[in-house]
């Protein structure tokens, strides 16, 4: 039989012959402990990053606002720019100077289309005025009127709760608005001054939905909503051939400004009122009072290592030496009661306000005694009789130690 040092693990013989197998080897290589040990994190962070992937893939975030030419909601006209991308070039204006650019750029076949000219300021205006192309005032202002239509007022507006169900007839020769057909144009009427050069189509009480003025070889058309432009109905009834037809230009420059951002900023300080102000002065002198007067201290407070170490049973001592020097008997008393009750209270399931009826009864019922004598026990009547002597206050330690072991 051979023998095996106790120094060295046993070995045995490899499978393949090739020489002698330790103990670890069973344990695997410290490749696989490593894969072991981080397969599940490098599990969750492949999840995370997976679904995180997926989850980006359907969050394209689209621009959105009333006729926003790149919104998909149904108050945006994403639908109109695409269908008339399909066959003439739309460029797109944030401020009235781009528009100005792509004008220039585009050269004779061009129509210029303007939506909440609210926003430009009367110069921009009468310089877009001045560019001497085709314009399409979409619900404009009466400084928008005044600037590319002289004459032309808005002298109503008609648009019923019904109104998708009953679009509006031409009734005009305007080519545009003859092959498009009824249209849902309810909004703004407009009329022109006598003797104008303008076309009015789409009559209603009030004036025309759509009129087209005429002058210096240019037209203005003027439509007094932009629903019919809108997502939303750009596919019911005439709507569709009606802004196309009013746009039948090689380029199209969609003038739709931003908000108007202002230039640099007020500090917090300059929008605070005077008066708040100079009230900080007093409010700041009242603070450094209070300082000086609850930091009258010198110096800061340090933490300081006691010079020697008390123990805890010499506090009770001390405190028991003072009671007997001073016959202190009641004070030692209400001490003993006091800290029975403050430890067994949570045992008794009684909180810190419990009466002394609900005591006595909670201990009785625990350990059997007698509520009488209980009650003389823990809330003795005066004179207390375990205050006479010390003997008494040895007697009254022991019971309630006794009713203390009970309760555990």
């Amino acid at each position: 039989m051979t023998a095996l040092s106790p120094e060295a693990p046993p070995t045995v013989p490899s499978s393949s012959g090739n020489g002698p197998v330790g103990p670890d080897a069973h344990d695997g290589s410290g490749a696989r402990r490593f894969w072991r040990a981080a397969r599940f994190p490098a599990l969750l962070a492949a999840a995370l990053i997976t679904v995180a992937i997926l989850m980006s893939l359907g969050s394209e975030q689209f621009p959105t606002g009333h006729l926003e030419p790149g919104s998909v909601a149904p108050d945006g006209t994403r639908a109109l720019v695409n269908v008339l991308s399909e066959d003439r070039d739309v460029e797109v204006a944030r401020t009235s100077q781009d528009a100005v650019e792509e004008v220039s750029a585009a050269g004779d076949d061009v129509v210029l289309v303007v939506f909440m000219d609210h926003r430009l300021l009367p110069e921009e205006l009468d310089r877009l005025a001045d560019l001497d192309v085709d314009t399409v005032l979409v619900r404009p202002s009466v400084r928008s009127l005044a600037a590319f239509a002289p004459g032309v007022e808005m002298t109503g507006r008609e648009l019923p709760a019904d109104f998708l169900e009953r679009p509006v007839e031409p009734r005009c020769d305007l080519p545009a608005a003859e092959a498009a057909g009824p249209a849902y144009v309810h909004g703004e009427l407009y009329t022109a001054p006598q003797g104008a050069d303008a076309v009015g189509c789409y009559p209603m009480e009030a004036g025309d939905a759509l009129l087209q003025v005429a002058g210096n070889g240019t037209t203005t058309t003027v439509l007094g909503n932009g629903n019919p432009l809108s997502n939303r109905l750009l596919d019911r009834g005439g709507d569709a051939a009606l802004a196309l037809n009013l746009m039948d230009a090689g380029t199209v420059v969609w003038l739709r400004p931003d908000p108007p951002r202002q230039e640099g900023g007020a500090t917090i300080t300059e929008l605070l009122p005077a008066g708040l102000r100079w009230s900080l002065l007093p409010l700041a002198a009242a603070l450094v009072l209070l300082a000086l007067w609850r930091g009258r201290r010198m110096g800061a407070l340090v933490p300081e290592s006691l010079p020697v170490v008390v123990r805890a049973s010499e506090t009770t001592e001390g405190r028991a030496a003072l009671y007997r020097s001073r016959g202190a008997r009641d004070r030692a008393a209400d001490a003993l009661r006091s800290g029975f009750l403050e430890r067994h209270a949570v045992r008794l399931g009684l909180g810190p306000d419990a009466s002394p009826e609900a005591v006595v009864a909670a201990v009785a019922e625990r350990t059997g005694g007698d509520p009488r004598g209980l009650r003389d026990l823990l809330y003795p009547a005066t004179p207390d009789p375990y205050t006479a002597d010390d003997d008494g206050l040895l007697r009254l330690a022991a019971e309630l130690d006794e009713r203390g072991r009970r309760l555990r």
